[in-house]
């Protein structure tokens, strides 16, 4: 006697077995539910997410409360640069996400289990790349609006700031933090190790700050200001209206460039994941 899934299919050889569930290719949406499922259900989402929010709501808050109480005349500072604190502390927070979405796989051992449910290597980094950014953006759009419109209610500015100045500070801004968290991701790919890889972001956004407050000669005058101008928080505060000089980048610029940045190093991720072993 045989059960329903012992069954043989109509002209089928005998002895062979065939699924009553229908069986069907995988395809990229797959590879996205899968990755939505993993990045959802760690605690380390929740924690970084959580601090994330309460970092750019608390400090933008903060920054607005402490203008308002004070009643000092801001001056030529734009109005939404209040934000700009918390949004920089925060951006380390997608740092960490973006290195542990890939490199915490690494570490336990479940990029195994997940090159075997989908061997496509490419078609994993890629998942992994579109749901971390959607889901980071999506985050930074509302904090940085909800900070905005709070500043804008809270504090009495000279000026308001127009259209086109609420949407880089809070689109454009959110677009080019989750565009370094997609860059953290492509270096933990990279790396293959959550703390070295978290280390090396640190230094990408902390490092040329640093190196150009030690560099004091007249000769190295011109390698400081590059620096200056061209370090994570300078570009960041171009989103807010301000700028440490006037021939670092403008209006859309910073965006660009660390676009750029994220593609060559997501290629390179591309490469070295189809090249080598887990």
């Amino acid at each position: 006697m045989t059960t329903p899934y012992q069954q043989q299919a109509p002209g089928a050889p005998l002895g062979t077995y065939t699924s009553p569930i229908p069986v069907r290719p995988a395809s990229f949406g797959d590879a996205l539910a899968s990755e939505w499922t993993k990045i959802r259900s760690v605690r380390s989402t929740m924690w970084t997410l959580g601090v994330l929010i309460v970092l750019v709501l608390g400090i933008g808050m903060l920054a607005a409360v402490a203008v308002n109480a004070s009643d000092s005349n801001m001056g030529d500072t734009p109005l939404l640069a209040l934000g700009f604190y918390g949004v920089l502390l925060g951006s380390i927070c997608v740092i960490t996400l973006g290195v542990l979405t890939i490199a915490s796989e690494y570490g336990t051992g479940m990029i195994r289990t997940t090159l075997t449910a989908c061997p496509s290597r490419a078609r994993i980094l890629a998942a992994k790349a579109v749901v971390f950014f959607l889901l980071s953006f999506v985050i930074l759009a509302l904090c940085t609006g909800l900070v905005a419109m709070l500043q804008m209610g809270m504090v009495d500015a000279a000026e308001q700031p127009t259209g086109s100045e609420l949407f880089k500070a809070t689109v454009g801004v959110s677009l080019f933090v989750s565009t370094l968290g997609l860059l953290s991701l492509a270096v933990g790919a990279l790396v293959r190790h959550s703390a070295g890889a978290i280390t090396v972001m640190i230094g990408v956004v902390l490092l040329p700050l640093v190196l150009g407050l030690f560099m004091f000669a007249p000769s190295l005058e011109s390698v400081r200001d590059a620096l200056f101008e061209y370090s994570i928080p300078s570009q960041l505060a171009v989103f807010y209206g301000s700028s440490v000089s006037d021939s670092g980048p403008t209006g859309w610029s910073p965006l660009l460039i660390l676009g750029a940045v994220t593609a060559a190093a997501l290629g390179g991720a591309f490469a070295v994941l189809n090249s080598r072993d887990v």
